[in-house]
């Protein structure tokens, strides 16, 4: 039986940000190897009720550069493989490794530049849905799409860019010809600001300036001696990210494992209340028991 989880919480400076991190004990001996949980743009916060449920071992959580208690320094560059190099930093800073690793979305993303960068931190990667856009048999529209994301959010802000980001990460299926010529959606649809506050610092549209254009190796993710699971989402058949977890297994020329829930099925919350973290937890301790 283990005891009560314990966090404590650590501050790592790196070249141009700095990285505020979570290492939660779960005081079991002989337990599991370590995880650590990599989201990008989402931060620790977003996986809270998943690390409340994995209590039969140690885990590490941490805010990206720029993110909640991350700050980024005014020339502190983000791209994939610094924020690989960020999350390499980290787990030396916790000294656990080799470590098992849950990527998701453009965490599974820098998961993956990880492990061309330094592949001895890592035992596992569990890719959940990462949005790769060069993998996708669409890849020019949906780079275009998201260029066009990325233009709105510099021109009138984060209500109408995220909109157009809702409305391009639920479409199901390769993006018709046309896509980029249909009006654009109202942010009010999604309960998005339909003002502009000035702001533009979100990370999600700062990732997407060179997120879009990231592309795997292949051969070193194959040779990195790293076991790498693509996972996608049970109910988000066809969509963007789901579409990237089925591309990358195609390219590892392996399988990709399904996971319960939606592109976040690790939280229930508003968006998403059907969600059950509770299986996806199940899911994730029986994929990682698997090595």
């Amino acid at each position: 039986m283990s005891a009560p989880t314990q966090s404590t919480t650590r501050t790592l400076d790196v070249p141009g940000a700095s990285i505020t991190y979570d290492v939660h004990h779960a005081g079991a001996v002989g337990g599991p190897p370590p995880l650590m949980i990599v989201g990008s743009p989402m931060a620790a916060s977003g996986f809270a009720q998943l690390v409340d449920l994995l209590d039969d071992r140690t885990v590490v959580t941490y805010d990206p550069r720029g993110t909640e208690r991350s700050t980024l320094a005014p020339d502190g560059e983000v791209s994939v493989p610094v924020h690989a190099d960020d999350v390499h930093r980290v787990a030396v800073d916790v000294g656990l490794g080799p470590l098992d690793v849950l990527g998701s979305s453009g965490g599974a993303v820098v998961g993956l530049s990880w492990i061309e960068q330094h592949p001895q931190d890592l035992r596992t990667l569990v890719a959940h849905e990462p949005p790769i856009t060069p993998l996708l048999e669409d890849a020019p529209l949906a780079t275009a799409a998201q260029a066009d994301i990325l233009e709105t959010y510099r021109r009138d802000g984060f209500g109408a860019a995220m909109a157009k980001f809702i409305q391009l990460v639920s479409h199901v299926g390769p993006l018709p010809a046309d896509y980029l010529d249909r009006p654009a959606p109202d942010p009010a649809m999604f309960g998005m600001p339909t003002t502009d506050d000035g702001s533009r610092d979100d990370l999600l549209f700062v990732n997407m300036e060179t997120m879009p254009a990231w592309a795997p190796d292949g051969g070193a993710l194959r040779s990195s001696g790293v076991r790498i699971v693509p996972a996608v989402s049970a109910s988000g058949d066809g969509t963007l990210a789901w579409r990237g977890g089925a591309g990358l297994a195609t390219l590892l020329e392996v399988a990709p494992v399904t996971f319960p829930g939606d592109h976040g099925g690790f939280a229930a919350n508003d968006w998403s209340p059907d969600n059950d973290p509770a299986a996806f937890a199940a899911a994730l301790r029986e994929v990682l028991a698997a090595r």
